[in-house]
């Protein structure tokens, strides 16, 4: 007779670390809405702003899904390559685009 997985805590973990992720994101892409638009708004300015923008939803939309399939599943499936390559190009490129607005 096998024992039923019991995942403990982890999958609860894993929610709040994307959640934590999510709004570190939200926080940067603030940040660089208001570095962007101080001392006046330039074409670049808005660009990188716009960019940032971009990432952070598409970051915010490949987590949304990630806690979903987390809570609705006792034993979700494994992160795809796929999934998991967007959310660090989107955590990556939010890095260009922030050293970018502050040089």
């Amino acid at each position: 007779m096998t024992a039923g997985r019991d995942p403990g805590l982890q999958p609860e973990r894993t929610r709040l670390a994307w959640r934590r992720t999510t709004l570190s994101c939200t926080v940067v892409t603030v940040l660089a809405v208001r570095t962007a638009l101080h001392g006046g708004a330039s074409a670049a300015g808005l660009l990188v702003c716009a960019l940032c923008c971009g990432l952070w939803l598409g970051f915010l939309l490949l987590a949304h899904h990630r806690v979903r399939a987390l809570a609705t599943t006792a034993r979700p499936a494994s992160l795809t390559p796929r999934h998991a390559a967007a959310a660090a190009l989107c955590a990556v490129a939010m890095a260009v685009c922030a050293t970018a607005l502050v040089i």
